[in-house]
């Protein structure tokens, strides 16, 4: 009797651990699943969010070279409203993912994108006067901490 019950205890030892095993396994992997998840939601809204920026840039710089050479920049500045408030709305969703780094370096290419919105809204502004907005700049510092935030390393994206 006393050798089944240290069997059974036995059964019951390996049971309890081999569950307790699989339920840290799974967990683990949930939260694995869940991180990957949410990185890739961050790196498209910070794909789409920055792509928005560049469309606004251009449409910009288009606006200011139709300007010098006496054209009509009625069709960029569409554009480039039209990009703005796509931007707008992108912003919202890239605080709401992205880390402190991320969102205050998102602040800084908004400042530079309203600069150059302003300038670019002056019907007497061209391109010399477009290309003084340091916003490349601000983009740099916003790829850098993008990249923190999904920690890509440097030497992983170029491969």
């Amino acid at each position: 009797m006393a050798t089944q019950i240290v069997t059974l205890v036995g059964v019951l030892i390996g049971a309890l651990t081999s569950y307790c095993a699989t339920a840290v396994a799974e967990r683990a992997r949930f939260r694995r699943e869940l991180a990957t998840r949410w990185d890739e939601r961050k790196l498209d809204t910070y794909i789409a969010y920055v792509t928005c920026v560049k469309e606004i840039q251009r449409a910009a710089m288009e606006a200011g070279r139709a300007r010098d050479q006496g054209g009509d920049a009625t069709d960029a500045l569409r554009e480039m409203e039209s990009s703005e408030n796509r931007r707008s709305v992108l912003f919202e969703t890239f605080v709401l993912l992205g880390d402190e780094r991320a969102a205050t370096a998102a602040h800084t290419v908004n400042q530079r994108t309203w600069e150059l919105l302003r300038a670019t809204r002056d019907p007497a502004s061209g391109l010399a006067e477009l290309r003084t907005v340091p916003l490349v700049e601000a983009l740099n510092v916003l790829h850098q901490a993008a990249r923190s935030d999904l920690a890509i390393s440097r030497g992983a994206a170029g491969r």
